[in-house]
């Protein structure tokens, strides 16, 4: 990326613009309008939580079970307990239960409401469940889930929730749109604060709103037409586009209208400002745009539809950003001109002070002048203990993600606060966990499950599951007539209608289909209940299709897919990265040197999200559930988005350093300038962005708050640490090898700046 004074495309784009500029504006109300209206509806158009990993074999086992076995995966748990702590496994208080639910029974999807058959595991009987089958699928039951919570009446003397798959998702819906205002509420005002104390008026502090805002209601309309004929999209979608949008549309524009108001001293006209916007800044927000898209877009390559979701939702905004920094934000530049500078937040008499203080710094020619001077000289002064330091500092931080332990939530994924969460904890509380979340072997027989050779394969599959260490025990339609002495007897009892009505009314067989239902012996999420359906699916059976589903083995194949593709995402993220920033600055050790601080970074921040979510450390103060592991999917949205933002700070610094550089031939005072002149402006755009992820540390959805502690951690580090403290002292210390490469000889006489 090649900075100059020359009249080129991004030069001739800028005068176009200023020349239709209201025409440019007029589109973009229009379009603004237009996308506001759908962009609304977008929370509550994406229904699928984008987990399912859509092909492997739990999915095709879930699938099978409700086409063969007809047996839905779309249920409900009510809960209900004593507000008195009066027990409720009595007769009269189970039959006023059953009572109040009549209505709910009279629905034609309610295919059989019974009490819950898990095991109790509590001696406290102030608290039951009761579970409803729905013959819907997903989309339909998340339809209908308002009017079937209003058929489930409170009772006087109960408490009631709502939990299940389906609340759960539904809740997640109401906290994604919760979510958005809240972390605007949040960010949004601290970002406007900091964008004053840097322009100084309100014209040029409100712009970068403006073009955040317009980036991400743009994004959201798009997004609503796309899931008209695309595949279900995640309902996490919007979120991210809040929270990127927002970060990267307001960094470009703070770019843009920092290099605006620098053009309106030097040209001549307010024309000839806008198209040297446009030709610098235009040009640094296009190739930032290009460097944040290369991590998005490898999020695409892990087959789950959150991260393809994510993937669209990240380019789009991304794009949208970079497009209306380039068309409308240039347009408004030549609308409102040196008016810009109007309407000060700093009284003038502050203002006049600083003018002439910096004025006077400039005459004596002091190379420490400022904060930033003192801070570049510095570290130019003590470049191996701070190298030495930082480093051992980042790679503590970064220790805890050797034992990071990642998983997939379930309800967790909601605060207490929501019902469905609420009511899965009290669940737990009483039953035993291990058979809420059993696996389930479905079994494609050679023959029907009356004959004898089925019979014969079923008690030798659940024999083979049995012996598996970490198995409990196991249930088939089998387990009915286990006590018979023979093959024989077995045939002729199953062979009875009310054996066969009650095998199929439990779902446990039909034609040739057969369910096995295994109850764990070890935890049902983590290492061991993911080598335990390895184990399983290890067993073969001749003649016969095996399927092993359930939770255990739909969060295995959730990891499996992430686990299996994160080595090409992050080998496709390092080698684009380093050959983009090779054919930026010519340099062999530069573009090395900026990946490895990113990864050391990220890792860092990665450590400290373990220690929050996984070790509990400062749980209760960010309000978020330690459940002893770390969302499977945020190290992978980590990596992309920050590996992206973290190059724009990266690309910034050395385009400044390689200017100096270029002009005099010293590596260490280039350094030091480079960081004198870009740290104000790096450190105010990277505290904006931490504002608005940050913000999102304190929505609903911990998913969302992993994420926005993840990124505002990781651009936090980046954006002090990293940036103005170890690239320079690194760069010091590898003096001029920073700029050797084979293939290029580098002038001194080139006052060019890569």
């Amino acid at each position: 990326m090649r900075e100059t004074d020359k009249q080129g495309v991004f030069w001739r784009w800028g005068t176009l613009i200023h020349r239709h500029r209201k025409l440019v504006i007029s589109l973009w109300l229009v379009l603004f309008t237009a996308m506001g209206i759908f962009a609304i509806q977008v929370p509550s158009l994406l229904k699928d939580n984008g987990f399912t990993p859509t092909g492997s074999e739990s999915d095709q086992g879930l699938q099978l079970l409700r086409e063969q076995m007809h047996l839905s995966s779309n249920a409900l748990d009510i809960v209900y307990k004593s507000k008195d702590g009066s027990s409720l496994l009595s007769e009269p208080a189970k039959a006023r239960i059953m009572e109040s639910l009549f209505e709910l029974r009279q629905q034609p999807y309610v295919t059989d409401i019974v009490f819950a058959q898990y095991t109790r595991v509590s001696e406290r009987n102030d608290i039951i469940a009761v579970g409803v089958k729905l013959d819907l699928d997903t989309n339909d039951a998340l339809e209908r889930y308002p009017s079937i919570r209003n058929l489930i009446p409170s009772l006087v003397d109960m408490e009631t929730y709502v939990s299940g798959a389906t609340p759960v998702y539904y809740d997640m819906q109401v906290a994604s749109k919760n979510d958005i205002i809240k972390s605007e509420l949040i960010g949004l005002p601290i970002a406007l604060l900091v964008l004053l104390l840097v322009f100084g008026t309100w014209l040029a502090g409100v712009l970068p709103l403006v073009v955040g805002l317009l980036s991400v209601t743009t994004t959201l309309g798009l997004v609503y037409f796309i899931s008209l004929v695309s595949s279900p999209l995640s309902n996490f979608l919007p979120n991210l586009v809040s929270m990127l949008g927002l970060a990267v549309g307001i960094d470009y524009a703070l770019f843009m209208v920092s290099r605006f108001r620098e053009e309106l001293c030097h040209q001549d006209t307010v024309a000839g400002a806008v198209a040297m916007t446009a030709q610098k800044a235009g040009q640094s927000i296009f190739f930032s745009g290009v460097a944040v898209l290369i991590g998005l877009v490898a999020m695409a390559f892990i087959d789950l539809s959150l991260f393809r979701s994510l993937a669209l939702g990240g380019v789009i905004v991304v794009t949208t950003s970079v497009v209306v920094g380039n068309t409308l934000l240039l347009a408004l530049f030549g609308l409102i001109g040196e008016r810009i500078n109007r309407y000060p937040v700093i009284p003038l008499r502050w203002r006049r002070q600083k003018r002439e203080m910096t004025k006077q710094s400039q005459d004596e020619g002091k190379q420490m002048e400022g904060f930033w001077g003192k801070v570049a000289y510095g570290v130019m002064s003590r470049p191996l203990s701070i190298v030495v330091l930082l480093m051992i500092g980042l790679i503590i931080c970064a220790w805890p993600v050797g034992s990071m332990k990642i998983g997939i939530p379930n309800a967790e994924v909601l605060p207490p606060t929501y019902e469905s969460r609420y009511g899965a904890d009290l669940m737990q509380q009483v039953y035993d966990k291990r058979e809420l979340n059993a696996l389930q072997v479905l079994v494609k027989m050679e023959q029907p499950y009356k004959e004898a050779r089925s019979i014969e394969q079923t008690e030798q599959l659940e024999r083979d599951i049995a012996s598996l260490p970490g198995v409990l025990h196991v249930q088939s339609y089998v387990s009915l007539v286990r006590n018979l002495p023979s093959t024989e007897a077995k045939l002729a009892a199953i062979g009875q209608p009310v054996v066969q009505s009650q095998v199929e009314y439990q779902h446990l067989a039909k034609d040739r289909y057969v369910l096995l239902h295994i109850v764990p012996r070890v935890h049902t999420d983590g290492d061991e209940a993911f080598t335990l359906v390895r184990d399983v699916r290890d067993i073969q059976l001749q003649g016969a299709e095996l399927y092993v589903t359930g939770g255990p083995a739909y969060r295995y194949d959730i990891v499996e897919r992430i686990t299996t593709a994160l080595p090409y995402v992050v080998l496709f993220i390092l080698t684009v990265t380093y050959v983009v920033l090779f054919l930026a600055f010519r340099s062999v050790l530069l573009p090395l040197k900026a990946v490895l601080m990113n990864v050391l970074s990220l890792g860092a921040s990665l450590g400290i999200v373990v220690l929050v979510f996984q070790y509990g450390y400062l749980a209760d103060f960010f309000q978020v559930t330690s459940t002893g592991i770390v969302v499977a999917m945020l190290p992978v949205i980590i990596f992309c988005v920050v590996f992206g933002i973290s190059m724009d700070y990266e690309v910034f610094l050395l385009s400044r350093i390689a200017e100096e550089y270029e002009a005099s031939g010293d590596n260490e005072r280039s350094t030091a300038e480079g960081l004198k002149k870009t740290g104000g402006i790096i450190t105010s755009a990277a505290f904006i962005l931490i504002a608005v992820v940050g913000a999102f540390i304190f929505t609903d959805n911990e998913m969302m708050k992993a994420i926005g502690l993840g990124l505002a951690t990781a651009v936090l580090l980046d954006a002090t640490l990293i940036r103005i403290f170890l690239v320079p002292a690194l760069m010091k210390l590898m003096g001029r090898a920073n700029w050797w490469s084979p293939w290029h000889k580098r002038s001194n006489s080139s006052r060019d700046a890569a």
